[in-house]
């Protein structure tokens, strides 16, 4: 495991525009490498290396932090910009690694809500609307009409909110400065909180099976289970992977038995 300790604990120079303005196209690549072990973290890595690097001139910081920066990462894509300026303001004031871990966590989730309300389901509807009613009409631009008014605002809300999140992470960290250890705190409750919110929607497990005794039958997921616990066997089986891979087992590993536990699942009904 990386170490939560800076060698090199000089806060380094600020990003400059030009910088920023790199990362935000790198940012459009956040999901050119999805995978559903890690999500975008392989892309999010990839937007905020160059920041990484300049922060970082100490070989082995930039090491543990870029080893940090590959854990779980899922946003909104249209989003992931202000979450990029603020956890590079944490990296370059450095400041403790859990911090930054629970920020990146806390953030992640409510922005990608966010972005699914104001992209997909506000602006992409309007601007399709315009651009399909001119088309109709035999307009020509009208395709170039709904191109150019959403990503007008889709680019515009990715520069903007770049900038934007890391000056607003520069000045919060400053005024935060005295309480970093209770912001870690609160940060690492919330983002527990996100990650419980995240195996209920994302780990699909329930057993199918119905116990009978003569006419009385008994289904074992509503009637046992979600009374004792809403969710319950999505949490155990997540508990059980987060086991196997403090073990040292492979993820690879883990994603093979999950296939196989579905499929024997499946043959004898139990699981759904």
């Amino acid at each position: 495991m990386e170490s939560n300790v800076y060698e090199d604990n000089t806060m380094a120079e600020k990003l400059s525009p030009k910088l920023l303005r790199l990362l935000v196209w790198r940012s459009l690549l956040l999901q050119a490498s999805f995978n559903y072990e890690r999500m975008q973290a392989a892309g999010w890595l990839y937007s905020i290396l160059p920041g990484l690097r300049h922060i970082h001139k100490n070989k082995q910081d930039l090491s543990n932090s870029m080893k940090s920066h590959m854990d779980f990462f899922n946003t909104h894509p249209f989003l992931v910009t202000p979450i990029m300026g603020v956890i590079l303001a944490m990296e370059q004031n450095k400041e403790d690694k859990e911090s930054i871990r629970g920020i990146r966590v806390v953030m992640m989730g409510p922005l990608g809500g966010i972005g699914d309300a104001m992209f997909y389901l506000t602006l992409l509807p309007i601007s399709a609307s315009i651009g399909a009613s001119l088309a109709v009409e035999g307009n020509v631009v009208g395709p170039f009409i709904f191109l150019i008014i959403f990503n007008v605002i889709h680019f515009g809300v990715r520069f903007g909110l770049m900038t934007y999140g890391y000056r607003t992470g520069v000045n919060a960290i400053s005024k935060l400065k005295e309480g970093t250890q209770q912001v870690s705190r609160a940060a690492s409750i919330v983002g527990l909180t996100v990650v419980g919110g995240l195996i209920a929607t994302y780990v699909a497990l329930k057993t199918d099976y119905v116990w009978t005794s003569g006419e009385a039958k008994l289904d074992i997921q509503t009637d046992v289970l979600d009374q004792i616990m809403p969710a319950m066997l999505p949490l155990a089986y997540t508990l059980l992977m987060y086991w196997l891979l403090k073990k040292g087992r492979s993820p690879l590993l883990l994603i093979g038995l999950t296939v196989v536990v579905g499929l024997i699942g499946s043959y004898f009904n139990i699981l759904a």
